[in-house]
């Protein structure tokens, strides 16, 4: 946050943040392109953003690869009754 703390500093603790990651960028812009919704521009721009978030994946308490669907979510409930419970 520009000019302050991120949401994990200030309330530390008490945020859980998940980075969900793509098996590879080829797989991303594979699966945007089988979507069929991006126009060429609007699918370079989106691979392009998530090459560059993939930078700062490591800033986040887990990082989820979406790999398989259904195995990421079960992962990402997980953690999330993990920590609503403590």
């Amino acid at each position: 946050v520009k000019g302050g703390l991120h949401v994990q500093e200030k309330f530390r603790g008490q945020t859980l943040s998940l980075f969900i990651e793509p098996p590879s960028i080829e797989e991303l812009e594979r699966r945007l392109r089988s979507r069929g919704t991006e126009t060429e521009e609007s699918l370079k721009a989106r691979v392009s953003k998530a090459a560059y978030e993939l930078t700062f994946k490591d800033q986040f308490d887990h990082v989820i690869l979406n790999d398989e669907l259904p195995r990421a979510c079960s992962e990402a409930e997980s953690l999330i009754r993990q920590f609503l419970i403590n």
